[in-house]
């Protein structure tokens, strides 16, 4: 696997959408059971990686061993990304910035290589002003959730894809635009240490015990 070079940060690009000031709907007590959970699993992938890490070194056979070892670095990947995610959760927990617009994993099996296939959104992808502007809040949503770089690398095709269907004056609208660069930088965030495993930031609660 290819080292993973990070994006550059749209927020520079276009000026819109700080990346703080979006306001959830939920409150503190759903993000720290959210925090709860994500921790649980970051804790189950880290058992499974140094499993695998034991495998890779144990395999006498070269190919097998470079199966393993391309499966170790899939599961690094998606460890970063999913460390990144509970960070950005620390962050909202600890003061409100950072904050993804849902909590939950929602589904989403899109391949990127195919050139027919549209993205399985919940939104019609009609593209008229109001149509737009329920696609790129979905937009938004699915990509501060994702956990896995799968997700995080199909988003952002997903979105270039889509970002090119409405009308110009449509494009153009502000509240779209707005969340199609919070998505942006949320995929920017959750990309920016892919393929490194990076241990877990300390929250401030953390830190004082």
């Amino acid at each position: 696997m290819p080292p993973v070079t990070p994006l550059p940060d749209p927020a520079a690009a276009t000026g819109l959408a700080e990346p703080d000031d979006y306001q959830p709907s939920y409150g503190k007590p759903e993000v720290e059971r959210a925090l709860i959970t994500e921790r649980g699993v970051e804790a189950a992938l880290e058992t499974k990686i140094t499993q695998m890490q034991a495998n890779v070194d144990a395999q006498l056979d070269r190919v097998v061993a470079q199966t393993l070892d391309d499966q170790l670095r899939a599961a690094t990947a998606d460890l970063a990304v999913r460390r990144q995610f509970i960070a950005m959760l620390e962050a909202c927990d600890r003061d409100g910035q950072l904050c993804p617009p849902r909590l939950d994993e929602p589904t989403w099996k899109f391949d990127p290589e195919s050139d027919s296939a549209d993205p399985p959104l919940d939104a019609a992808l009609r593209f008229d002003l109001a149509d737009w502007q329920r696609i790129t809040a979905e937009l938004h949503g699915r990509a501060c959730a994702c956990r896995t770089l799968a997700c995080v690398d199909s988003m952002g095709v997903a979105i270039d894809r889509l970002e090119t269907r409405p009308m110009h004056d449509v494009q153009g609208d502000e509240t779209a635009s707005e969340s199609i660069t919070r998505a942006r930088q949320c995929l920017f965030r959750l990309r920016g240490r892919a393929g490194k495993v990076m241990p877990r930031p300390v929250a401030d609660d953390d830190a004082s015990r």
